[in-house]
């Protein structure tokens, strides 16, 4: 929050306070939208596609969209750790097996 009004501004506890407490009201608006259409679907895992669809159904149209390009970029992001991850051990495995002649018979 802080970083949205200017640096001499403060910021009372209690309207900090107020505005978590919207935030989560919004949250589990949405996600309250998002596990009813899962239970009617007969899944129990609510995905981000579920959460803009949501999104999009209570009329949150522009936010949905944004989220969405942030959506694909963790994604990429996320595919992109993992394939680092698995060279990551792949190496280190590799590199453990043979400095310890393990494929030496």
């Amino acid at each position: 929050m802080k970083a949205t009004v200017p640096p001499t501004a403060k910021i009372a506890k209690d309207a900090k306070e107020c505005v978590q407490e919207c935030v989560s009201e919004f949250i589990s608006f949405i996600t309250s939208e998002a596990a009813e259409k899962c239970q009617l679907e007969k899944r129990k895992t609510i995905g981000g596609e579920d959460i803009l669809n949501a999104m999009r159904t209570l009329g949150f149209e522009d936010y949905a969209e944004t989220l969405k390009v942030h959506l694909a970029k963790l994604r990429d992001v996320c595919g992109f750790l993992i394939i680092l991850l698995f060279f990551f051990l792949f190496f280190s495995y590799s590199f453990f097996f043979l400095t310890t002649g393990f494929f030496n018979y």
